[in-house]
């Protein structure tokens, strides 16, 4: 009661403080997600967000479902973190320093254990010098011998233009054994403006600088190094040639011209090459075909030789032929 003897009541009766009941059965529908009537425009947003953590709640409610194991997502976020730095290297171009850096430490781990390279026996080399083949087969000062890999070190060697044959040992505690068989400089070759030392086979060596076999046969022309070997032990058969020849030239790879180093050129045939070479042996010989005065000669027909002389010499043999011409004698009756 009051001060004035009244009875306490609430200020809204219980009916009053509930909400009415389509109201109430309204909110149970929404609650229950089987709201039958369109969503209005201005509520799209806050539908958008309520399928969006509906969607969240179902992922989630199946990632707890496969009961994975604990420590799942550390283990997964490092898989991340390491795809993400391989990714990174490999985009970068970084593999090879890190495999370098990987290699180096290797080897200080080898060294201190006592497994480093003590004496190395090189054999074989000709062109090629002590570091360039040490280099080519990947041996340091730091290479530890117990991680040197022999299959590997043999593939770098043979992978090196000069050398065509490579072994390599390990005789352990402390010693390595390479051996080298290198491939011989047959000619220079050029093409395309540039000239290249190259081997027996074919194999371009390297290129040429000047300094060194200056005093090999010059090829050029496509395909000049894979039919060299052949050709040069046939001009080699007539030194009378050989010693006159300044360059072979293959035409369209089927057939040899010679240039000369009077400046003639020679056009060889493209079959029957030696008979070719036996006639012009002898105009060499026997007629100074190097002293005449002409610029080419064709030798591609077996029954006949076809000359080209200079256009000083054309010019005097036309004014010789001018001068042997009878004059006319006498004048009209």
């Amino acid at each position: 009661m009051d001060g004035g003897g009244r009875f306490a009541q609430p200020l809204n009766s219980p009916a009053a403080s509930r909400p009415p009941a389509g109201v109430a059965a309204e909110r149970r529908r929404r609650a229950q997600g089987r709201d039958p009537t369109p969503t209005r425009p201005s509520n799209a947003r806050s539908a958008r967000i309520g399928s969006f953590e509906r969607c969240l709640n179902n992922w989630s409610q199946s990632i707890i479902a496969l009961n994975l194991p604990r420590r799942s997502g550390v283990v997964a976020s490092a898989f991340i973190v390491l795809g993400s730095i391989v990714y990174g290297m490999i985009r970068g171009d970084h593999v090879p320093a890190v495999v370098a850096s990987f290699d180096e430490a290797r080897d200080i781990v080898g060294n201190a254990l006592g497994m480093h390279i003590a004496g190395l026996a090189l054999t074989g080399q000709k062109q090629l010098s002590r570091d360039d083949v040490l280099a080519s087969a990947g041996v340091t000062a730091h290479t530890s011998l117990l991680f040197f890999d022999v299959a590997t070190a043999r593939a770098r060697l043979e992978s090196n233009p000069w050398i065509s044959e490579a072994s390599v040992q390990k005789l352990y505690p402390d010693r390595l054994q390479i051996g080298v068989t290198e491939r011989e400089a047959l000619a220079l070759w050029q093409r395309d403006g540039r000239i290249f030392v190259i081997s027996v086979d074919g194999t371009v060596l390297e290129p040429f600088t000047g300094q060194r076999f200056t005093n090999l046969p010059l090829l050029v022309g496509g395909g000049a190094q894979k039919r060299a070997k052949d050709f040069l032990a046939l001009l080699d058969r007539y030194p009378e040639i050989r010693n006159e020849v300044r360059a072979s030239v293959l035409v369209a790879e089927r057939r040899w011209n010679l240039r000369l180093r009077s400046g003639i050129d020679v056009r060889l045939p493209e079959t029957d090459v030696e008979r070719a070479l036996v006639q012009l042996a002898g105009l060499i010989r026997n007629d100074k075909l190097t002293s005449r005065d002409i610029t080419a000669i064709d030798l591609r027909l077996p029954d006949r030789v076809t000359v080209q002389l200079s256009d000083a010499a054309a010019l005097a043999r036309e004014e010789a032929v001018k001068a042997k011409k009878p004059k006319n004698k006498g004048g009209a009756a």
